[in-house]
């Protein structure tokens, strides 16, 4: 792996997928961009904004943003990776609902993920 995939001193872009927050979308789980700090909603996600991520900018390494993980994923080799502590917060907020937002989560949700 580079060592431009990682960059620990970046702190992650806020507590929920940028796009989706711009958008009033939800999603499953958050990934978080280790080398601009981007956070984007999973591959389970409606929407697939860390995915979408990797694709757009060619950053190719992830982060969990779920508390009480920290496994990090290369989308380029399709393995997990090792990776150093990043600067934090290292996950949303505890009290955010997964899925989440929970005002923005349809009833029906289990029929829109991947």
């Amino acid at each position: 792996m580079s060592e431009r995939a990682i960059d620990p001193t970046v702190p992650p872009s806020g507590p929920g997928c940028v796009e989706c927050e711009a958008g009033g979308g939800w999603w499953v789980h958050l990934r978080r961009c280790a080398r601009c700090g981007h956070v984007g909603c999973c591959d389970s996600s409606p929407a697939q904004h860390a995915s979408a991520h990797v694709a757009a900018t060619g950053h190719p390494v992830v982060q969990s943003y779920e508390p009480g993980e920290t496994w990090f994923w290369d989308y380029r080799r399709e393995v997990m990776t090792a990776g150093p502590e990043l600067a934090a917060p290292h996950h949303h907020p505890r009290e955010q609902t997964v899925p989440g937002p929970a005002e923005r989560v349809p009833a029906d949700w289990r029929d829109h993920v991947h």
